[in-house]
């Protein structure tokens, strides 16, 4: 005895929920839990480089839930869920950016609120005291500008006010940062960078894909 066929209506229906449940999880954990973002910018080399894929966590700092709907990159109502800790000194910070709201920004926070920075002929100060570069920060231009032409080099001390850090892009001298746009609320900021997943130098085709993959930057960020 054969058995009947479920209606083609009845299996379009289950298709149809499956791909909402699917397309439903695939919203939450990205806007909620991790989401991966493409480098489009040299402004923290050598940590970070063009062509890398970056993978960030959400938790860690919080987010706006859900931003934007993927695909779309629609800005919609929203809300920002609360994260585990705000961010320290010498960390990683993924930030929306003051002046372009589509755009997002990988930076190092230098200082948190009530702390001072200075920086003195390309040296940065935290409260009086030199600010320990991690590896991979660099700087390119061996001139010194003088404040009064630009903020790159020298810069007056600033106390850091409530509820905002002060960031600045690992190539000092090629980075568009808190130096020029001022400090970043804590609502505007989205990730923390965790690992490189995947590494391709732009300058090759895509067609030789092979040779331009950075098979060495693959791993964890510091």
């Amino acid at each position: 005895m054969s058995k009947k066929k479920p209606p083609k209506s009845s299996t379009t229906k289950e298709f149809l929920k499956s791909a909402i449940v699917v397309i439903g999880a695939s919203i939450l954990v990205r806007s909620t839990v991790v989401q991966a973002y493409h480098v489009t910018s040299g402004s923290m080399e050598d940590t970070i480089l063009t062509g890398d894929f970056v993978i960030a966590d959400k938790l860690t700092y919080g987010t706006q839930v859900p931003d934007r709907l993927p695909f779309f990159e629609t800005k919609v109502p929203s809300f920002r869920m609360p994260g585990f800790s705000d961010p320290q000194p010498g960390e990683l910070v993924i930030i929306e950016s003051p002046e372009d709201d589509s755009k997002d920004l990988f930076k190092r926070c230098i200082a948190v609120s009530g702390q001072t920075i200075e920086i003195r002929n390309k040296g940065i100060y935290v409260d009086g005291k030199p600010f320990e570069n991690p590896p991979g920060v660099k700087n390119t231009d061996p001139r010194v500008l003088p404040a009064r032409f630009i903020a790159r080099d020298n810069y007056a001390p600033y106390k850091v006010p409530e509820n905002h850090i002060f960031v600045v892009g690992d190539n000092r001298d090629n980075s568009y940062d808190s130096r020029y746009f001022g400090p970043i609320s804590l609502d505007n900021i989205k990730a923390r960078p965790r690992l490189i997943l995947f590494s391709r130098d732009v300058i090759h085709p895509l067609w030789e894909l092979t040779r331009s993959i950075r098979w060495g930057r693959f791993g964890f960020l510091p």
